[in-house]
């Protein structure tokens, strides 16, 4: 019965996709005329008999001996899928044009259509509100004052204080289908926000205006978080994950969108016409068509494409944990999106920390699928190779929010011209179009001598485009609206995830499990944390020594109850910081609707329940009968049930606390905050009587309230308790609750358990809502300077607004581009004078504070690590893994050198390495500074070390954390005046 439902399932998806896929006829065809032999022949033959449900999870797979093996596409192994690939790509510059036009061939000479996106844009302005730099900086006062402040300017009774920001103006334009765009601009020329509002994905405060449409269709006639997928030039992964498990997560949860059904269409095409497919490509497509795998082929081809197979059992790593190179991040960072289905590729600065080669071989690749499967792709690169950038079918120019060209790579130059600008031989385009636009550049492009020259603004550029044949053809094209019948039915995605909400529960559940081996130290010293009090609380509270014979005696058992409930809930502190250390990646995944919230938030809880028994187990087995607590053995197991539920009651606290503060400052402020209020007002350190009547609601909302009640009941209305006082016709045990002003009834254990399972599912529920709901906490804001806002009246127009970030990371970049870096490129009639480049420079500043210059050697270091296990497993059987073989170099005082290599050579780990910063691994050689050996402690004194990873405070101006770092790093010599004068000139030269 269960093959006929299969069969049954099938017959129904093929003629529910038939009409989807049904769009050309098939014409005809004629078998292949490659030699087989009759096994393979055979093997074919049994497989195009089975049901089409089976006959699309089978596949014909020739061993590395050249023996064809039928395999289940859905449980093909690591060693399979690599050997697949490899046959597929063995080089990728060579191969993998190959392997597309092979796939597109088999899907051409049937009649499908794959399916494709065109992306408009028109009249689209995206407006924002700037803050002034003096009233952008948080204080205590500001804060408060700006949210009052907010109340009025919503009621009208005063006037904004914050300016008004243009990010885009009046841009529009259209991204066709199987061309490569780049986009170009200076930084905060508006890139990133023109990729967001293509991409749907711009941040709701702002102000919107015009329409993106894909296909002539509106933004809310389908999901663009599946349709397209935004690939941020932020690397936000989890450092404990390899860079395998990381794609292959992102690759299940994604989806395979509509290839299923396009694959079961090209099956049938392909029996009525008597085609036989290549057996590697039927394989491959048949495993990237099948949903639900922990590892699919999509992600071995992807780690194979982007050069990642050297790392991909590597963890990604971050501040803490030694993984990858920032290079090979950016490219897991690109790889994430590209494993999944999205038809449009929105990518912003794929290329930072990659060399040039690796870049142009990335998109080279990327070109490739785009020309071949119809793609649509936009991708922002600062300052691209002149190679990479001649792999690009049409250039988007931005500049001040304004669209300067948007067009054929071909015409570019031919505008410039027409304005009078022309590009230097030798000058590479990409360089000539960020600087073009810029005040500063701009004039060492003039080619009419014979005129004088004037500074064009971008708004002129953008006028004159509108002029410009290309400018026309583009606003011909946008009045003429898109025919939504030519749409393919599979374009545009209506589905909010990519898979079933089993298989997203399924897919965190693994990673979760994942992540919990990966941090088995942390549970492991959790143990023992709790052991080594238990034993503590043991000796403090032995049974020797504690009796039953008065109410003091009582007192004191009741302390004991207090203390192990103290503890316990102490352990689930953790929470905090575990919980916050992962929000980044699941904000960037939820808003990609990788999965559901709630498919993330019952792993993170049902998951940690076997480690709550294990750590309850431990603190109760040990210490239960030392106290001398009650000997029934069930009130021994309801103590421990009690135990367990506090546990669980602080974990989904703790996590309820992280996701709410997001932030580990606030998050642990709130949480001390609570952890004061549940002990205050629990029942014990102030009894139930002496709590002042207006905090009662206080008490009977605090989880602790049910938890000491219902510990003290199981405990004195036990046997051991029982006992009769010459001064009361009550039990000992009634008098000591009572005493102490709890409720000596035996039905309030049972209540306490019931509630602190009542308030489990109640945090667990309100930390679900907190991540539906809630956003990161720092968000970047738009910040104008006073030196900026007082030159707004006498430059309006081609003057750059500086855009920089409180409470977050900058965003942007800086670059010069100053008339000393023209390079002797130009002739004479297009260059400065001497005289007038002189007179042009900016006057130098600041000082040059006195130092000795020192030498650096260092001879035949060699630098390495532990095997990682991953890589064990694997097959490899050294025990050591070398990053850096035996290097040898000199750095000599007044040449500056440039250390080079491509990503992953090992840049980062040398000058680790020579600046002392490895704290792990094994390091040979020999390093001498001017002859001497190097001591890190003198060294660090006399050396600075700018690490690839930026990390600051981010609650500090620039100005104060170079001004600290003056403190820090000059000498006490230097006066306090010196230090202010260092940090505030453009250029300081010293250290």
């Amino acid at each position: 019965m269960e093959g006929t439902h299969d069969i049954f399932m099938a017959s129904t998806s093929l003629r529910r996709s038939a009409s989807r896929w049904n769009t050309n006829s098939i014409g005809a065809f004629s078998r292949s005329s490659r030699e087989e032999d009759d096994e393979e022949a055979l093997k074919w033959a049994a497989l195009e008999k089975l049901p089409t449900y089976n006959r699309l999870r089978k596949g014909i797979l020739t061993t590395s001996r050249g023996e064809a093996n039928e395999v289940d596409v859905y449980n093909l192994g690591l060693q399979e899928r690599q050997r697949l690939i490899d046959k597929l790509v063995k080089v990728t510059d060579v191969d993998n044009e190959r392997f597309l036009l092979k796939l597109k061939n088999r899907i051409d000479r049937v009649g499908i259509d794959l399916p494709k996106v065109e992306v408009r844009y028109e009249h689209l302005n995206v407006e924002a509100e700037a803050f002034l730099a003096s009233n952008a900086l948080p204080s205590f006062i500001k804060f408060y004052t700006n949210i009052f402040e907010d109340i009025l300017n919503y009621l009208r009774i005063i006037p904004s204080k914050k300016r008004h920001l243009t990010i885009l103006k009046d841009v529009s334009g259209v991204i066709k289908p199987g061309r490569l765009t780049l986009l170009l601009g200076p930084p905060s020329s508006g890139k990133t926000t023109l990729l967001l509002a293509l991409a749907g994905k711009l941040d709701p405060t702002l102000k919107v205006s015009g329409t993106v449409t894909y296909n002539g269709h509106d933004m809310d006639e389908f999901v663009p978080q599946r349709t397209a997928a935004y690939i941020s030039q932020h690397d936000n992964h989890i450092g404990e994950m390899t860079v395998r498990e990381t794609l292959a997560f992102s690759a299940r949860c994604q989806g395979v969108g509509t290839r299923y059904e396009m694959l079961t269409e090209l099956a049938r095409r392909e029996k009525a016409a008597g085609i036989k497919p290549d057996p590697d490509i039927d394989v491959y497509m048949k495993a990237i068509a099948t949903e639900g795998q922990e590892a699919n082929v999509i992600t071995d081809y992807y780690l194979k494409v982007l050069g990642l197979d050297v790392c991909a059992d590597t963890m990604v790593g971050d501040e803490m944990i030694r993984g990858i190179s920032g290079g090979q991040k950016k490219r897991v960072t690109t790889g994430e999106m590209m494993v999944g289905p999205a038809l449009a590729l929105f990518m912003d600065e794929i290329s930072t920390g990659l060399d040039s080669s690796t870049t142009f071989q990335i998109v080279n690749c990327l070109r490739q699928n785009i020309h071949i499967n119809s793609g649509t792709a936009v991708i922002s690169l600062l300052q691209p190779a002149p190679e990479t950038y001649d792999l690009f079918d049409d250039i988007i120019l931005l500049s001040d929010g304004q669209i300067v060209y948007q067009g054929p790579r071909e015409l570019v130059l031919e505008f410039f011209a027409s304005m009078g600008f022309r590009c230097p031989k030798r000058k590479g385009v990409a360089d000539f179009l960020q600087e073009v636009t810029s005040r500063k550049d701009q004039r060492q492009y003039w080619a009419h001598k014979e005129k004088p020259y004037r500074f064009v603004t971008v708004q002129e550029f953008a006028e004159a485009f509108q002029s410009f044949h290309v400018g026309q053809k583009i606003s011909d094209e946008l009045r003429t609206p898109f025919d939504k019948s030519k749409s393919h039915r599979a374009a545009l995605t209506t589905e909010t995830y990519g898979v079933g909400k089993r298989e997203l529960l399924k897919a965190n559940i693994s990673r979760e499990l994942l992540l919990m081996k990966r941090n088995s130290f942390v549970y492991i010293f959790k143990l023992i944390q709790i052991a080594f009090v238990a034993v503590v609380y043991m000796t403090l509270f032995l049974r020797t020594k504690m009796h039953k014979d008065t109410v003091t005696d009582g007192g004191i058992f009741a302390g004991a109850t207090f203390f192990a409930i103290t503890m316990v809930n102490f352990n689930g502190f953790s929470e905090i910081s575990m919980t916050i250390a992962k929000l980044p990646v699941f904000y960037k995944q939820r808003d990609f609707r990788f999965f559901p919230p709630w498919a993330y938030a019952i792993p993170s809880w049902i998951l940690k329940i076997p480690v709550s028994f294990l750590e309850v187990a431990v603190w109760v087995f040990l210490s239960y009968y030392v106290v001398g607590y009650d000997s029934n053995a069930g009130r021994f197991f309801k103590q421990y049930a009690l135990l367990l539920g506090v546990n669980q009651m602080a974990s989904a606290l703790f996590r309820f606390i992280a996701v709410t503060g997001r932030n580990m400052v606030v998050a642990n402020t709130f949480g001390s905050f609570a952890l004061l209020v549940l002990l205050s007002l629990g029942g014990f350190i102030l009894s139930r009587e002496d709590i002042k009547k207006w905090w009662k609601w206080a008490y009977w909302c605090s989880p602790l309230t049910y938890a000491q009640n219902a510990i003290v009941a199981n405990e004195f209305l036990g046997h051991s308790w029982k006992k009769f006082t010459q001064d009361s016709s009550e039990t000992l045990g009634v008098q000591v609750l009572k005493s102490r002003g709890f409720f000596a009834h035996e039905y309030w254990y049972w209540l306490g358990l019931g509630a602190l399972f009542g308030f489990v599912l109640l945090l667990n529920f309100a930390y679900t809502l907190a991540l539906t709901f809630l956003d990161p906490f720092e968000k970047p804001r738009a910040v104008i300077t006073e030196e900026i806002e007082s030159n707004e009246q006498d430059d309006r127009i081609g003057g750059n607004v500086q855009l920089s970030t409180l409470g977050g990371s900058s965003n942007h970049n800086t670059r010069s581009g100053s008339t000393d870096d023209i390079r002797g490129q130009q002739s004479s009639s297009q260059s400065l004078s001497l005289a007038e480049a002189e007179a042009s420079r900016p006057k130098k500043k600041g000082m040059v504070l006195p130092f000795e210059p020192h030498s650096l050697t260092f001879d035949e270091v060699v630098y390495s690590v532990d095997m990682p296990e991953e890589m064990k497993v694997q097959g490899v059987l050294e025990d050591k893994l070398v990053l850096l073989n035996g290097v040898s170099g000199a750095f000599r005082p007044g040449v500056l050198t440039a250390l080079m290599g491509v990503s992953g050579a090992g840049k980062t780990t040398l000058m680790d390495v020579l600046a002392g910063r490895k704290t792990g691994g094994y390091i040979t050689g020999n390093i001498t500074i001017s002859g001497y050996p190097k001591k890190q402690e003198t060294f660090a004194r006399i050396s600075g070390y700018c690490e690839q990873n930026d990390i600051h405070s981010p609650f500090v101006t620039i100005y104060e954390s170079l001004l600290f770092s003056a403190w820090l790093r000059l000498s006490p010599e230097v006066d306090s005046e010196t230090r202010k004068v260092g940090t505030k000139s453009p250029r300081v030269l010293g250290h």
